[in-house]
């Protein structure tokens, strides 16, 4: 009776073998299927972008991650399909915890979304001088979660990307050479030719300062107390923005100073009309009183 139980037994397993080999076999050749479809495919996708102008990072993430994952994903669930588990419940489950997971990362899915926006827009690049709020450095690395910049400061700054999509961004690289305003202001009694010809000769042969274009200086406002102008200079590199901008304010200063040429500061002049004389009289007397003090 035993050897009896022991046989049907075995038989019952070998007909479970039976049964499940094929399904087996089957789901290791989905999967296979699957990886030599991503082999074959793989690099003609990355050509294709590639040739649209799609940044390389993003052609990574693209076909080598997302790409992918896709493709293992449907693998793995055609393979379960064929050694019978429930793929439907599966899926159901991982929806739901999928939509919970997205109401608790709304920040960073919208990080992810203007960082591809960037990608596709491509507003700036890798090695870029750009200005993003208060913030302006070289953009050291793009993610499509964040921005990284390294300022002049040689400080490290990680901008999120939804906030430099929702900001505006000023890109000093895109077009090559960049102008420099720096803001000079002289007294109203000042003869402006003469300020401007001393402001120019001060930045002819200055590091940094291109002479094509040629630096001009303009009059930008006529302000309460000083006649506000503008010493225009142009540089060729962007990364030189700063330092051209303060080697040209010191260099202003000692040309106006050295022409003679007032440079003032903020101050409220006050005009008196029709005083009663009993006024001026009593503003004497006190003065009388505080010199015998």
């Amino acid at each position: 009776m035993a050897n009896l139980l022991q046989y049907l037994d075995a038989r019952e397993a070998l007909d479970g073998a039976a049964t499940f080999a094929p399904r087996l076999v089957a789901a290791v050749l989905i999967l296979l299927a699957f990886w030599v479809f991503f082999r074959v495919t793989r690099r003609g996708i990355r050509l294709a972008l590639g040739r649209s102008g799609v940044h390389e990072y993003l052609v990574r993430l693209l076909v080598d991650d997302i790409y992918r994952v896709v493709l293992l994903v449907f693998a793995i669930v055609m393979a379960a399909e064929q050694l019978g588990f429930n793929v439907g419940a599966a899926l159901t489950g991982l929806g739901i915890a999928g939509v919970a997971l997205g109401f608790a990362a709304q920040d960073s899915i919208a990080n992810v979304i203007a960082g591809f926006l960037i990608f596709i827009d491509k507003p700036f690049e890798v090695g870029d001088w750009v200005s993003v709020s208060e913030n302006y450095g070289r953009v050291t690395e793009i993610t499509l979660r964040s921005t990284r910049i390294r300022t002049p400061k040689n400080t490290f700054v990680v901008i999120p990307n939804k906030q430099i999509i929702d900001q505006v961004l000023v890109n000093h690289t895109k077009n090559g050479r960049t102008r420099v305003d720096v803001p000079v202001g002289i007294a109203y009694k000042e003869y402006i030719p003469q300020a401007r010809a001393a402001l120019l000769e001060a930045v002819r042969d200055l590091e940094g300062v291109s002479k094509e274009p040629a630096p001009d200086v303009v009059v930008g406002a006529l302000g309460s107390s000083s006649v506000d102008m503008k010493l225009r200079v142009w540089v060729e590199d962007p990364s030189h923005e700063q330092p051209v901008f303060f080697a040209v304010m010191e260099a202003s200063k000692l040309a106006l100073d050295t022409a003679g040429i007032q440079i003032p500061y903020h101050h409220l002049q006050l005009f008196l009309e029709d005083v009663d004389e009993r006024v001026w009289g009593k503003m004497a007397g006190l003065q009388a009183e505080g010199g015998r003090q």
